[in-house]
């Protein structure tokens, strides 16, 4: 039996699109959210149908349809970092074109969040958390981190599936107003973000290209004490969007 589910989650993942949802919150999510998720992996059916119940109920019914109870050895093989919420799942991401085709979507109600060339994964998790609670139409990335790794996933618990997330070339990005936040811009106090904006941020390290300096409708800065050389990511992304959503009473 054991030797079966492990050869039906190795087959799982070789889908196109496959994902690893690692842990209760990111199950949680993609079903909240209508993922596509295919196979379940439990240490306590049981356990996890209690949890889902207390914190979640609206997911039940569906985790029910699908969990299935596994040894925690077996569950360690396929995921050597096992979450202490001792659940596993794999589900099929949305489409590169189904993904992009709500990016480019206008009139947009919502802005896009951009981020040239992340380099920590934890980070890009973490924005995406942001970006779908603040109700943003979208985060594209560009350069080679997968905006889509196992590692973002759990930082975003499992957000990716209530907006749209992308990696695009900088030719490619949605339309809009471009608003590129950088310390040389005007005050962001002084600047309303429109819905349709896309809000470009850099690495905290080097900040944003000159190439995507080039292309902004607007630069804008945020307040900062002398002496201190730059905000987390995810604050700074946080920052911008609650100045979108302030901007909307």
């Amino acid at each position: 039996m054991d030797d079966e589910l492990v050869r039906a989650w190795r087959a799982a993942e070789r889908e196109p699109g496959a994902v690893l949802l690692d842990g209760f919150h990111a199950l949680k999510h993609a079903l909240r959210f209508g993922g596509d998720v295919r196979q379940v992996l439990t240490a306590d059916r049981a356990g996890l149908l209690a949890l889902a119940a207390e914190l979640a109920g609206d997911v039940v019914p569906a985790l029910d349809a699908v969990a299935v109870e596994a040894p925690g050895a077996v569950l360690r093989t396929l995921a050597p970092r096992l979450h202490p919420t001792g659940v596993i799942a794999l589900a099929v991401r949305p489409s590169p074109e189904a993904n992009l085709a709500a990016l480019a979507g206008r009139p947009r109600r919502a802005p896009v969040v951009l981020l040239e060339n992340p380099r920590n994964l934890g980070n890009v998790g973490a924005v995406i958390r942001l970006a779908a609670g603040f109700g943003a139409t979208g985060v594209v990335t560009t350069g080679e981190l997968d905006p889509w790794h196992p590692t973002v996933l759990r930082g975003s618990a499992g957000l990716h599936f209530a907006t749209a997330v992308e990696r695009v070339s900088l030719p490619e990005l949605p339309a809009g107003p471009l608003y590129v936040l950088d310390p040389e811009g005007t005050d962001i106090r002084d600047l309303p973000f429109p819905d349709d904006a896309l809000l470009a941020f850099g690495t905290e390290r080097h900040g944003v290209s000159a190439e995507l300096k080039e292309r902004a409708d607007r630069l804008v800065a945020v307040p900062m004490q002398a002496g201190v050389s730059s905000f987390n990511l995810a604050t700074s992304v946080a920052m911008g969007l609650f100045h979108w959503m302030s901007g909307k009473r």
